[in-house]
């Protein structure tokens, strides 16, 4: 629930901006390609049109949109290195409260200026950037081995249904009351979270507090031999790891391709394929409901192949990996073939962002196979590197489809291709499945 709602705080902005803006701003209408048919025959419903307008160009719309990302690569290594030092409880217990409370403010910052609107998204982005490090490393003390696909799969998960019921959902908000409200509604919700998890959660099985005696000893037995007792952090060992740089590379290629998709999709289809996303929000919302399937599914799967069919762990990985990243390169290269097929397109779409839903249980938990005890700064480091498509990807994209033509757009989609089988060939080569020397207790004992 709280990555649900971590990401429906992170998407509603993109859906209600279209309704912030003034409509003669957003895009001038000679910019429409005509290469495709217009097809919306839709009943227009009166739409509530009490909110607040402001004229924001192209420009300062990319850097609202953008800021976010600024404030999270910010708390991605500290957020890891924080958790291995008090937890990951209360980390990530106040880094959605203040992502909450930054959301709530939000109208109020509109309203006040352009400069303070980036200043919250970019506070909202601080209080992200600590979730999923402290969230990998509570889970390398609660997740037993063989069953880490499945823990990790189920939770981060939410992550995409969030965007699935937060894109319609938004999008009904601002048609049928006010924009505003988009942000109070997820804002009240995620305070409403916060307390449950204060009461309910705990860092270590030892001190939960409803736990059963029998799965305590099995959760700590699991993992008796995988975490080191030792405090200080071994940055040197941890930068020169080779499977560390081959999550990095794979994180870094696979985001690009998602967040591209991710900032860009309505006006692809928009532009190119000519029909309203904000309509049609349940298709823009359609791919990411197949990624929830497919990391639900994989998780599943990649455990059944590890515990019954004693497949080893890095071959899982890779092979995940490999099916999440080249999967999607192909599809969408061919995203941009189809023409004018709209449902083709909405198609090929869906099934790249679903089979990228197979990574979560690549690349995406590798840190807790290599390093349990420090999977938290791990991921700091990986997702700091993977942030930076996030805040470059959708502006190049933006740079080369000044005209959007059909061509400028399968040049997008080209380069996004590649980046993901380049991922994929290097995780491949170096990726490792057994924890490092360097992350085990006895390690400074036999350097010495």
């Amino acid at each position: 629930f709280g990555f649900f709602l971590l990401y429906a705080l992170r998407v509603n902005l993109s859906v209600a901006l279209v309704d912030m803006v003034e409509p003669n701003i957003s895009l001038a209408k000679n910019t429409t390609s005509n290469v495709c048919p217009e097809h919306s025959s839709t009943i227009n419903v009166p739409r509530n049109t009490t909110g607040e307008k402001y004229s924001w160009d192209a420009d300062t719309q990319g850097w609202i949109l953008g800021s976010f990302f600024y404030g999270y690569i910010i708390t991605q290594i500290p957020g890891g290195y924080i958790a291995s030092k008090i937890g990951g409880k209360l980390l990530l217990g106040f880094g959605v409260f203040g992502t909450s409370v930054f959301t709530l403010l939000t109208p109020l910052a509109a309203n006040l200026g352009v400069g303070y609107l980036i200043a919250v998204r970019a506070l909202e982005g601080l209080g992200e950037g600590v979730t999923f490090p402290a969230m990998h490393s509570m889970w390398s003390s609660w997740a037993p081995p063989l069953e880490r696909s499945k823990l990790l799969s189920i939770s981060y998960a939410g992550a995409q249904l969030g965007t699935v019921v937060s894109l319609p959902l938004s999008g009904l908000i601002c048609y049928y009351m006010n924009w505003v409200y988009v942000f109070y509604i997820f804002g009240a919700l995620g305070v409403l979270w916060f307390f449950f998890w204060m009461w309910l959660v705990s860092d270590t099985p030892e001190t939960h507090r409803s736990i059963s005696h029998a799965e305590r000893e099995y959760i700590l037995s699991s993992l008796k031999d995988q975490l080191s007792t030792q405090k200080s952090v071994p940055w040197r060992p941890i930068l020169e790891s080779l499977p560390l740089w081959a999550i990095v590379v794979a994180h870094f290629s696979y985001n690009w391709t998602f967040y591209t998709l991710l900032t860009l999709l309505p006006t692809y289809m928009k532009e190119i394929l000519r029909f309203d996303a904000q309509e049609n929000g349940f298709l823009s919302a359609l791919p990411y409901f197949g990624c929830w399937l497919c990391i639900i599914l994989s998780g599943q799967i990649a455990d059944y192949l590890r515990e019954k069919r004693n497949l080893s762990t890095v071959c899982v990985r890779k092979c995940f990996t490999l099916i999440g990243m080249i999967g999607p390169a192909v599809f969408l290269v061919a995203a941009g073939f189809i023409g004018c097929n709209y449902a083709l397109a909405v198609a090929f779409v869906t099934i790249s962002t679903t089979l990228g839903g197979f990574c979560t249980s690549g690349y995406s938990i590798n840190h807790l196979d290599i390093a349990p005890s420090y999977a938290g700064i791990l991921l700091g480091i990986t997702n700091s590197f993977a942030t930076i498509p996030g805040m470059v990807g959708p502006v190049i994209a933006k740079n080369l489809t000044h005209n959007n033509t059909v061509g400028e757009w399968q040049t997008v989609f080209y380069i996004a291709a590649s980046i993901n089988l380049f991922g994929a060939i290097f995780f491949a080569l170096f990726a490792s499945g057994e924890v490092q020397d360097w992350a085990v207790s006895g390690y400074h004992l036999h350097r010495n």
